[in-house]
């Protein structure tokens, strides 16, 4: 037996349409055709949601080394206030 014949597939399609009667089967195929719709229109709605951000400032590195302050980096202890 090679394949499925195409008598095959008719007795097929006849006990399905007997099972669920043809206005089922209509129904089912439009409640596929507007799920696939809703779900398009919600990929396409976030890809135009989605926009990069640039932002307001430039981002900012901090090269450190082991050891040594960064540079301008003041703590509590090495600042001075002179009153007076």
């Amino acid at each position: 037996m090679g394949g499925a014949s195409i008598w095959h597939w008719i007795v097929v399609g006849l006990i399905v349409v007997l099972l669920f009667g043809r206005g089922k089967i209509s129904d089912l195929m439009g409640d596929v055709a507007k799920g696939i719709k809703a779900f398009k229109k919600g990929m396409s709605e976030d890809e135009t949601a989605v926009k990069p951000v640039s932002p307001s400032e430039p981002v900012r590195t901090l090269d450190h080394q082991a050891g040594t302050p960064a540079t301008g980096a003041t703590t509590s202890a090495t600042t001075d206030h002179k009153i007076g």
